[in-house]
């Protein structure tokens, strides 16, 4: 080791490299460390050439040493002495240049697979290996600190709140109105154009995919493709270079768009890959935590081999001092300094699973997360699940998350083909409070989603019976078996008119189930332009047009696009249909209950009717003489009532409408029968009228309140 430059102690906290004192203070964790070298990465001749410089300061088990002279945009590394011993999970070997956890910027990317093992033969029983790994890996890079301000944060209540997935690149990618050199990139997501089409379509905020670094998992570096979702995380805190217009920039372009969005009403959520990082299992790279501390960042075994919750190779163990500490330090990164409104937390129940046991809701990760003064007034939404049965913890969450509701999805999935009754499917149009009442959560807490980044796309829901995941590269054997769709009739692209037709109806059902919920819906990006991935319902490899956003339109793209704009629109003007309480039969201001059923004789339903399978007919009364929401001001806003019919059979239907004790009209307001959702006949329609729903129909109509 050398130590060249003269140093100061500096201080361990915060962890990271930050300009200051007419330097950079560096600190990094290790506690099975016994010596750590600072390696300042530059170029000299066209090659990179390191200089390395002794930590010799060692406090709370971090490393850490101000240097003079040092300015942002340095690149640097880490080297790590001390004992290789595998059985322990301790792998330190000083020839692996390793990334700093708590880099801000990171740069480059793996080029030799081979050069970032840390290990000769077996992972468990060989020598360490000697090859070098620097020129092969990326590299951290010093921030400056502080930017651009990012605006004022929206704010949107929960109860008001229209969640937009999105991929940064794949959304803009394909966009005509972009400049070219910005699609793709966050820019590219600050585009007038793409923020106005984001707001005409009336969301609230987009959930971006993982935006933190990420690396490329080994199988995929053979095969020559890419992680293109970007659940493998290399960095926490360092947006991804990927996605800047200008690598090196990141963080400003970060900045930009979310300024951008705020500017336009709409919230900036993060989703967040807190459960496993980029370097897999004992025999993947060495490229970060697993040469600086492995027992200190992941889940081992008795034997040194990391325990694998998430199906990726190693589980970060969230009952680990560093890991809580790297987690809230990220996220209040985020939130405090980038502007960001919230965090949807991929894999979310690994993270209350401390030392790989079973889960628990009030877990050292999750409490802090909950517990921290930036972090509790943030939208928090966990994905309820992890690769194991234990992980499945749909409604089992502290009271402070919202939760990727699985269930609503199936349900909804399997009412409209015709595969269940209405019994589920009554839960989720009402907020799941079987799910969320008894822990005193509220109907928002219900994150309600037809489709998702992982899964089909909803055109493909209706096109497919199977999928078609050849192009991946695994045999078609990735992805979900699990699909609960079904094409009507036709296996993927077909000519046929009436197999088109029922589709095109089947896709509206599916969105005016979501949008008409109780809870906070989430559409995915494209969606709302019939977007298809061809079958394929794992594209995480495939950066290219089956992932990416076609903005072509045809009459098929703008007429369900005017559906979604439709559909949004009445949920934002409808309080009634976005309660943030949960219906609970109390007698209204009408002398009726805030929420009765029908079955499509007029009558309400009995218990008897929720446990026959083969009804496929439901009608859903909810009062908006005492609907419970409030403006922005905290008073309590009256709506008019709504009568929502849902036909999933494959035959027409009489149905008859209430008697006038629940309106003394029905105005038909959305009509899944039409292309743009308009019906065919608006004029009021009386009580007790008997009408013929046709066959696969969801059907709106408006009680106007008295005068109204």
């Amino acid at each position: 080791m050398t130590n060249e430059p003269h140093t100061l102690p500096g201080r361990p906290f915060p962890l990271g490299a930050h300009p200051e004192a007419g330097g950079v203070r560096f600190s990094v964790a290790s506690s099975t460390a016994e010596g750590v070298e600072l390696c300042l990465v530059g170029d000299e001749d066209g090659s990179l050439v390191e200089q390395r410089i002794e930590l010799t300061e060692r406090t709370f088990g971090i490393w850490h040493a101000l240097v003079p002279g040092i300015t942002p945009g340095q690149r640097y590394g880490y080297r790590v002495h001390g004992p290789w011993e595998p059985t322990r999970g301790v792998r330190c070997n000083p020839a692996k240049l390793l990334v700093d956890p708590y880099a801000r910027r990171i740069s480059g990317q793996v080029t030799d697979l081979s050069a970032t093992r840390a290990y000769r033969g077996d992972p468990m029983t060989g020598a360490p290996s000697r090859e070098d790994s620097l020129g092969s890996v990326p590299l951290s890079v010093v921030a400056p600190a502080g930017g651009g301000d990012t605006g004022p944060r929206p704010d949107v209540p929960f109860e008001e709140t229209v969640l937009y997935e999105v991929h940064v690149k794949g959304f803009t990618k394909l966009h005509p109105d972009v400049p070219k050199h910005q699609r793709g990139t966050y820019l590219g997501m600050a585009h007038p154009a793409v923020v106005e089409h984001l707001v005409r379509l009336g969301v609230t905020a987009v959930e971006l995919l993982p935006v933190h670094t990420h690396a490329d998992e080994p199988l995929l570096l053979k095969t020559g493709r890419h992680n293109y979702w970007g659940y493998s995380t290399l960095g926490f805190l360092a947006p991804h270079e990927g996605y800047a217009c200008r690598p090196g920039h990141e963080v400003e372009e970060f900045r930009t768009m979310v300024a951008a969005l705020h500017a336009a009403g709409i919230e900036v959520i993060l989703d967040v890959v807190f459960n496993h990082t980029c370097e897999g299992g004992v025999g993947g790279p060495t490229l970060s935590m697993r040469g600086l501390d492995a027992p200190a960042y992941y889940l081992l075994d008795h034997s040194g081999r990391d325990v694998d919750l998430t199906g990726c190779g190693n589980t970060l163990d969230p009952g680990s001092p560093t890991v809580v500490r790297l987690v809230t330090d990220s996220m209040r990164y985020f939130a405090s300094e980038l502007g960001v409104d919230g965090f949807r937390l991929d894999l979310a129940s690994a993270l209350g699973r401390p030392g790989g046991g079973g889960f628990d809701p009030h877990s050292a990760l999750l409490t802090a997360i909950t517990s921290d003064p930036v972090l509790s007034n943030r939208k928090l939404i966990a994905e309820p699940w992890d690769a194991t049965g234990e992980g499945y913890r749909v409604g089992g969450f502290g009271v402070q998350w919202a939760e990727w509701n699985g269930r609503f999805r199936d349900g909804a999935r399997d009412f409209w083909r015709g595969a269940t009754g209405p019994r589920d499917l009554a839960y989720r149009l009402s907020g799941s409070s079987d799910l969320y009442a008894i822990s005193g959560r509220r109907p928002w807490s219900s994150i309600n989603f037809i489709t998702a980044h992982d899964g089909f796309t909803l055109r493909d829901l209706v096109s497919y019976n199977q999928k078609h995941n050849q192009e991946n590269g695994e045999n078609n054997r990735d992805g979900t078996d699990d699909n609960r769709s079904w094409n009507c009739g036709a296996e993927g692209e077909t000519g046929d008119p009436a197999v088109l037709a029922l589709r095109d109806r089947q896709a509206r059902n599916l969105l005016g189930t979501l949008l008409l919920s109780t809870g906070t819906p989430m559409l995915v990006a494209g969606d709302e332009r019939w977007r298809t991935q061809h079958g394929n319902n794992n594209p995480y490899c495939l950066d290219n047009q089956t992932s990416w956003v076609d903005w072509t339109s045809d009459h098929r793209a703008d007429d369900l696009l005017a559906y979604t704009r439709r559909l949004t629109a009445l949920r934002a003007d409808s309080p009634a249909l976005r309660q943030p309480q949960f219906f609970d039969g109390r007698p209204t201001r009408s002398g009726e209950p805030d929420l009765v059923w029908f079955r499509p004789t007029g009558e309400t339903m009995q218990a008897e009717d929720w446990f026959d399978d083969s009804t496929r007919t439901l009608g859903m009364w909810i009062d908006g003489s005492e609907c419970l929401s409030r403006n922005r001001d905290g008073e309590l806003v009256a709506d008019d009532s709504w009568l929502l019919l849902l036909h999933a059979g494959q035959e027409p239907v009489e149905v008859t409408l209430p008697s006038n004790r629940y309106g003394s009209r029905f105005i038909p307001v959305l009509d899944s029968g039409t292309p743009r959702g308009v019906p065919a006949a608006a004029e009021p329609w009386e009580p007790g009228k008997t009408i013929e729903l046709p066959a696969h129909t969801l059907l709106l109509l408006r009680a106007p309140r008295d005068g109204a």
